[in-house]
């Protein structure tokens, strides 16, 4: 599963970070809520992790935009503030729970995967395409009797594809959604990353293909 995480202070981010990839999670992670908010309108994710106090844009009123622009992801507050009142404005922000700092990381995990199971009705494990599967949970791309662990990247523009079927990416915004804003890669390594999963579809014996148009982007196309 993917979540993206908003959070100030680095070395807790890292810390963090590291616990919930270990845990089998893809994070993005973010350390304001003007980009914490532009992520999370921009891209996919199966959940969302946002301390209350950040610079720029509150997590509080990260969680206001967002739940007035219609996104129904689930999300989960930190915050150094335990007082019942901060407790109650989160919750009737649209929050989906909230943790005081601070907390138990077996705890964190606890209420996490709690928060995501009441959202599996919406979000599904498993997303098909054609006679291909993607499993979330363990990045597994399955098809003819065969499968994949893809590595993150593979992964994460796999989903993006597949969560887009039948719609047109640009180079551009797939850069952007898979490596981040601020990443340093260049337009090539898309076309790389691109050229790898074609190769993953046809050792698949996939009825899937990439589809590339001229200035427009890629697409995932289910074979007649």
């Amino acid at each position: 599963m993917k979540l993206l995480y908003a959070e100030d202070e680095r070395a807790m981010s890292e810390a963090v970070v590291d616990i919930l990839t270990y845990h089998n999670y893809i994070v993005d992670a973010v350390y304001d809520g003007e980009e914490a908010l532009a992520y999370a309108q921009l891209g996919k994710y199966d959940g969302i992790i946002l301390d209350i106090m950040m610079p720029k844009m509150s997590g509080l009123a990260v969680l206001k935009a967002l739940r007035s622009a219609g996104c129904t992801t689930p999300i989960l507050l930190l915050t150094a503030k335990a007082e019942v009142e901060d407790q109650i404005e989160g919750l009737n922000q649209g929050a989906d729970d909230y943790l005081p700092k601070p907390f138990s990381m077996n705890l964190f995990l606890a209420r996490l995967r709690a928060m995501l199971r009441r959202n599996e009705s919406f979000t599904p494990t498993v997303l098909t395409c054609g006679n291909i599967t993607l499993n979330q949970q363990s990045c597994t791309l399955s098809g003819g009797g065969q499968s994949f662990v893809l590595p993150k990247l593979e992964y994460q523009l796999m989903e993006l594809l597949m969560r887009n079927q039948g719609i047109y990416l640009s180079t551009e915004d797939l850069l952007v959604k898979v490596w981040g804003y601020d990443t340093e890669a260049e337009i090539d390594t898309v076309w790389v990353y691109i050229s790898y999963l074609r190769k993953r579809l046809t050792a698949l014996n996939a009825n899937v293909v990439i589809t590339a148009k001229r200035n427009v982007g890629y697409t995932l196309e289910v074979l007649p």
